[in-house]
């Protein structure tokens, strides 16, 4: 009898947890602009109130993080000394294929809003080393220099020379000339496409695809919705550090309108590599990526864009925990296999098409682990206010003393 009573009280205690816990995960999922996934919502809970705080802005909190698994593919890793035209050397790091031979050769320019403190090579090492295992391409992050203290055009200047580089080096890494291919995340988007426009202006080498995770495309002051409506902080970019960037990258007004700097308003597409574009829907820089998209194929660029819905800006460098960042890597990846192939890469032609938030099992397993993580979080919580109060406490009697 003492036994079921003692069940009974547990299980009513379990429940009771669950309840409230519940309670939390529902009230972060909630917000004027809309519902938000479970496991979307813990992770901007956790950054947005510095429960747990990352070593750079978009970095994974260490207790979301898992593997990654080379799929059975050996690999490796090396540091780069990348000589520019000015006489400088970048850093750059290489994911490769151990026996690579005639692979794929991707340039990544990671994002960071084109400032220093912002992101780097090691903040977004995870997404170029996940597209290297799953497109068993050569991949070489490209550390270009930023603002405040390099302006426009620094950043192009150096990702283009970095890409003529990577040309020259290919064969050397196993890679191959005739296969190129840039890539970018961001403020690394914009540079991504800006690079394939100066190659093709400058006959620089061939490229076969331009792959673009919510690319940042003008610096004008548009009216776009997303702009406004996901731009007051709680999804990872701001107005705030929009308008900083502008301001330290380009501190002139008239560099707004090089092509360089805002390819949706100034430049010409023409003649561009084929383009895969993903946005957010909780982006501030939706509508630009998929703009650009539409600018893409009205100058007869063969485009994908796809909307993943649930998830918000950066959201491809929490790929570890977030299926959706998996869904796009992937996505990508089969996109880049289609060009290189030569198949025909939209049977249904030009559209942005909406990816859905995961179902399924896959569903019950995301709502599980941002249940877990909600759990770690309010742990924090309890901790922190504890610490708090501990140190108040002898400020107290330190006083009274």
């Amino acid at each position: 009898m003492i036994k079921r009573k003692a069940l009974s009280i547990s299980l009513k205690i379990a429940i009771g947890f669950l309840i409230i816990l519940s309670s939390f995960v529902s009230g972060w999922s909630t917000t004027s602009e809309g519902d938000l996934p479970s496991k979307t919502a813990v992770i901007l809970h956790a950054i947005n109130n510095q429960l747990v705080v990352p070593d750079e802005q978009l970095t994974p909190p260490s207790f979301l993080t898992g593997s990654n698994s080379a799929g059975g593919v050996a690999f490796e890793q090396e540091s780069l000394q990348i000589p520019v035209s000015d006489g400088s050397v970048l850093p750059g790091r290489m994911h490769k294929p151990v026996d690579a031979q005639d692979a794929p050769v991707i340039v990544y320019y990671h994002g960071g809003a084109f400032m220093e403190g912002y992101g780097n090579i090691d903040t977004h090492d995870n997404i170029a080393r996940a597209i290297a295992y799953r497109s068993n391409a050569i991949v070489i992050s490209v550390g270009y220099r930023l603002a405040p203290e390099h302006i426009f055009p620094k950043a192009v200047d150096d990702s283009y020379d970095a890409l003529i580089w990577a040309y020259e080096q290919a064969e050397e890494f196993g890679g191959s000339q005739e296969k190129m291919i840039v890539a970018g995340d961001s403020a690394g988007g914009n540079l991504a496409t800006v690079t394939a426009m100066k190659a093709r202006n400058e006959g620089g080498p061939e490229l076969q695809a331009q792959l673009l995770y919510y690319p940042l495309t003008t610096f004008h002051d548009r009216p776009l919705d997303t702009r406004d409506k996901y731009a007051e902080g709680g999804y990872l970019l701001s107005r705030t550090v929009m308008e900083k960037a502008r301001d330290s990258y380009t501190p002139g007004e008239e560099m707004w309108e090089n092509p360089y700097v805002s390819p949706l308003d100034e430049g010409v597409a023409e003649d561009l590599p084929p383009a895969f574009i993903a946005t957010a829907e909780f982006d501030p820089l939706r509508d630009e990526g998929e703009l650009y998209a539409h600018k893409l194929n009205e100058e007869e660029v063969p485009v994908e864009a796809i909307r993943y819905e649930g998830v918000m800006h950066g959201f491809l460098s929490f790929y570890e925990v977030l299926a959706t960042g998996r869904h796009a890597l992937d996505d990508s990846v089969e996109f880049l296999d289609r060009t290189l192939n030569d198949e025909q890469m939209m049977a249904t032609g030009f559209r942005i098409i909406e990816r859905a938030q995961p179902s399924g099992m896959e569903r019950i397993r995301e709502e599980t682990e941002a249940h877990m993580a909600a759990v770690y979080l309010l742990g924090l919580h309890v901790q922190r206010q504890f610490q708090q109060w501990v140190e108040t406490s002898m400020l107290a009697e330190s006083e009274d003393e």
